[in-house]
């Protein structure tokens, strides 16, 4: 495993697992003083853990594997943090769809979940969260989690058979179990948008936010829904006032997290990248895609792809800084002590990197 540190603005290189098993997808998370990451390799997930805010991290662990597992577009394993355990969702499934649109996806996928309560050293068996088997086949989805034992799982689902809707799971005891799905959401006009990755975040007062590229009178706009207890969600609101008239997927879905309290989202129109809360106009951000946000003490950070690498704004920042000249799919994480930490895939390894607030 080869593991290198940069200079001041230190860089950490984790992997590739082997030759021909690239690092993919990968997602931070903090709990105190702990990073986790997680990404996919070939056909399997992994987990790696951080005790001195990314500066070094633990050999990964293979949490599992299986024959298909989605690893493209943001389809890639997720990662919180309970009270008791560390939790990964992915989609997996053992047989390949087929048609012009499988893209490598399972044709009877399901969302699995994996718990560890010795600090990611061993995984149990996976638990399936979807409730009816195959829903979850396009293998986006996202993951959420609090302080205590509160989980929520939502994701882009086809059990209906006629066109992609929202559906979400909760788990109030750290991932143990989890509750009969929900439908968070089913478009008057049949379908969501069917390729972009929802997101998902649970507030301090125990509120769930989603977010989720929709599709009403050929716009592929973004959509934001609120519930208290996760079994029924609130009216969605647009976000943002411009539309994007657009009759194919973006594959891109944004991100959204709470600064002080404020709900702030981050995605994509077109070629550039917009800042929105519910009920105000968006602000643009920069040209890119594949965006995420995090929030933390020192205020919101925010990471995407251009054609010449990533690129990230801190809270200090007026304009955006070049994190590195090459890589995609960025992750982002705060730290406690107010830094944010980013991760990205690049030339086969995952690139782990902090960026000062």
């Amino acid at each position: 495993m080869l593991l290198s540190t940069l200079g001041l603005a230190f860089a950490v290189t984790i992997g590739p697992i082997a030759p021909d098993s690239p690092g993919r997808e990968p997602q931070l998370a903090v709990d105190k003083s702990i990073v986790g990451l997680t990404f996919g390799a070939a056909n399997a997930i992994y987990f790696s853990s951080s005790p001195d805010a990314g500066k070094t991290f633990s050999t990964p662990v293979k949490v599992a594997e299986a024959e298909i597992i989605p690893m493209t577009r943001h389809r890639g394993p997720r990662l919180a943090f309970s009270r008791k355990a560390i939790v990964i969702t992915a989609v997996v499934g053992r047989t390949s769809a087929t048609g012009p649109h499988a893209h490598g996806l399972p044709s009877d996928g399901d969302l699995i979940e994996w718990r560890s309560t010795d600090g990611g050293k061993t995984w149990s068996k996976g638990i399936r969260v979807n409730d009816v088997a195959g829903g979850p086949t396009e293998g986006l989805h996202s993951l959420a989690g609090d302080a205590k034992d509160d989980l929520f799982a939502v994701w882009l689902d086809k059990r209906s058979g006629h066109g992609t809707e929202l559906y979400g799971a909760t788990s109030t005891d750290g991932g143990l179990s989890w509750s009969k799905n929900v439908l968070v959401y089913h478009s008057p006009e049949g379908t969501i948008c069917e390729c972009c990755h929802p997101s998902a975040l649970i507030g301090s007062d125990g509120q769930i936010l989603v977010m989720w590229r929709n599709w009403l009178a050929g716009s592929r706009d973004m959509y934001l829904a609120r519930s208290r207890d996760g079994s029924s969600f609130g009216k969605p609101e647009k976000l943002g006032t411009g539309s994007w008239k657009l009759n194919a997927c973006p594959m891109d879905g944004g991100g959204l997290t709470l600064l002080n309290n404020r709900i702030v989202t981050v995605w994509r129109r077109e070629h550039e990248i917009f800042l929105a809360s519910p009920g105000e106009k968006e602000i643009p951000l920069a040209q890119g895609s594949d965006v995420a946000v995090a929030s933390g003490r020192s205020g919101m950070y925010a990471v995407w792809s251009t054609p010449d690498g990533i690129r990230a704004l801190s809270p200090s920042q007026k304009s955006p800084t070049s994190l590195a000249p090459k890589g995609s799919f960025p992750s982002v994480t705060a730290l406690p002590s107010g830094e944010g930490l980013a991760a990205w895939e690049e030339e086969g390894k995952i690139v782990v990197r902090q960026i000062p607030h």
